[in-house]
């Protein structure tokens, strides 16, 4: 999808979005989603001139959520066919493809490791839990999945980051990164 077509079409969505802010539009919707309705009856039952239903009809119809058919002397107002049966989230997301495959999707992340590690070096062990997990997920990459380690060696590697080796240890184990079993420790297979 190109640019043009891409803005297009976030163009289009947020259209919708705002034809749906506004109550009397959802309610609108919900009347003609239990069957099919004319201008006068919908102003009749929601209380406001027909001026007003035209108005919000021709907003919900410019972004195909309504259709309108002739009958008789009335323009029947109906759902177009599978119009609210996408998700919020299939509506929200959209291909992004002149993004580079190497963009990191996860700024939290990128922003905990760059305050946290310095030269790859841990300056300081972070005092909050989400952000220990960060530092530590990406520590025990450190660690060959399957592999035994003694706690020896995992202090050589950890020594490589930072002096406390025994903290580290601890937070492998607490968020679940690594086993440890008989002073053997083995990093998890959902690291």
């Amino acid at each position: 999808m190109n640019n043009a077509k891409l803005t297009e079409n976030l163009e289009t969505r947020a259209q919708l979005f705002k034809a749906l802010g506004h109550p009397t539009r959802l309610l609108i919707l919900n009347l003609v989603k239990m069957k099919p309705r004319h201008g006068e009856e919908l102003a009749t039952i929601l209380n406001l001139k027909p001026a007003t239903i035209s108005h919000h009809l021709a907003k919900l119809t410019e972004v195909g959520l309504l259709k309108t058919k002739k009958d008789q002397y009335y323009q029947m107002v109906s759902l177009v066919n599978g119009a609210m049966q996408k998700t919020l989230g299939e509506m929200v997301q959209f291909p992004q493809p002149d993004l580079p495959e190497q963009v990191e999707t996860d700024a939290y992340t990128n922003k905990v490791l760059k305050t946290f590690l310095r030269h790859g070096r841990l300056i300081r062990l972070p005092a909050q839990l989400k952000k220990q997990q960060v530092i530590l997920e990406k520590l025990v990459e450190e660690f060959e999945p399957g592999r035994d380690y003694d706690e020896r060696e995992v202090n050589q590697i950890l020594l490589e980051f930072h002096e406390d080796v025994a903290s580290l240890r601890r937070g492998f184990i607490s968020f679940r990164l690594m086993t440890r079993e008989k002073g053997i420790y083995r990093r998890t297979t959902s690291s």
